[in-house]
């Protein structure tokens, strides 16, 4: 079986590329799906323990949270020393389940996959990119997203040119759905050995 990590920077179109990795038939293990799962059940007593006031009717208020750490390295240290561990354990069940069905390839859709050392967990990373005006654009858009947030993000994370440096496949969204999607195949075809015309 193939492990392949999926990652990307913010805006450049992670979760519509793992999206197209499952319409391909590849199971996904999706890290931000896992935390929203995890933010309302096992880790919320943890969160709330290290950061008073960030939990409400037993689920972790993003907005509260994101206010106590966004732009404090100490502060999100300590949030990624509850939260990952948790996040590891989930996929490394889901990874073993998939070994034991004997599934030839699944994905591994890793935020901050290089930031966390996750290189040595995954067979081979794909890393999802696009222009940074494009990026720029697609952020911005978020509700409450501001110019400081989207720079204290980025300044958390390894840039783009060193992530495709380190990728053994790159997917360019900016290039539109239809070439993604054909990317997405390409990559597919390569991993599980299938002919891409059959």
């Amino acid at each position: 079986m193939i492990v392949l990590g999926l990652t990307g920077s913010i805006g450049m179109g992670k979760s519509t590329t793992a999206k197209m990795f499952r319409d391909a038939g590849v199971p996904v293990h999706d890290s931000d799906e896992t935390v929203h799962r995890l933010y309302a059940g096992k880790a919320a007593p943890l969160i709330e323990e290290a950061f008073p006031g960030t939990v409400r009717d037993g689920a972790v208020d993003r907005a509260q949270l994101a206010a106590q750490v966004l732009g404090r390295p100490e502060a999100m240290r300590k949030l990624e020393a509850i939260i990952h561990p948790l996040v590891r354990a989930d996929a490394d069940a889901f990874v073993a389940s998939h070994r034991e069905a004997k599934t030839p390839l699944v994905v591994l859709d890793i935020p901050l996959l290089f930031e966390t050392g996750g290189r040595g967990r995954v067979d081979k990373v794909v890393v999802v990119t696009a222009p940074a005006e494009v990026q720029h654009e697609r952020v911005l858009a978020r509700p409450g997203m501001t110019e400081d947030k989207l720079a204290a993000i980025l300044a958390s994370q390894v840039p783009d040119a060193e992530k495709r440096r380190q990728a053994d496949f790159v997917i360019d969204t900016g290039r539109g759905m239809d070439a993604a999607r054909a990317a997405v195949a390409r990559i597919v075809a390569v991993l599980t050995g299938d002919n891409p015309a059959g």
